[in-house]
């Protein structure tokens, strides 16, 4: 990967809208030189998809929380059965398993308070392998989808 890469993979991330005749523009390149490290830095995984960046306020998610989780055991099969089921609640936007305590964060996002303690009732304390949860409410975001560095 050259500086041509990273500066286009630095306007992607500014714009992923852009079309190839505009990319090639900001990056002085010709128009086929550009398309070609285009496809190449696709292939490659460095560009892992286009995605649209939505605004959970204007879609009435209000109430954002992150939750602590400690495992009882750290056994494969009960970490593997306990992120499955992570992975298939919509509600959690990140899911990290770290090192040390806590075992993982997840960060929730949901309407409003009330949904979110029946989120925590009903699906959170009940996933496999969980010995405590405990949140905390996020109460301003100060950075955030903050391009790489490149």
């Amino acid at each position: 990967m050259d500086d041509v890469d990273r500066a286009i993979l630095a306007e992607l991330q500014r714009d992923g809208r852009l079309t190839v005749t505009e990319l090639a523009e900001r990056v002085r390149l010709s128009l086929s030189p550009c398309h070609r490290r285009l496809r190449a830095l696709e292939r490659s995984g460095a560009i892992s998809g286009y995605h649209a960046r939505l605004d959970p306020a204007v879609l009435g998610l209000t109430f954002e929380a992150l939750v602590f989780v400690t495992m009882r055991g750290a056994d494969r099969d009960t970490i593997a059965a306990f992120e499955q089921a992570v992975a298939d609640i919509p509600h959690v936007l990140q899911a990290q398993r770290l090192f040390g305590d806590p075992d993982y964060l997840l960060r929730v996002v949901i309407r409003d308070q009330p949904a979110f303690q029946q989120l925590y009732d009903e699906r959170l304390s009940t996933l496999p392998g969980v010995q405590r949860l405990t949140s905390t409410l996020i109460m301003k975001s100060v950075v955030e989808n903050r391009p790489l560095p490149l």
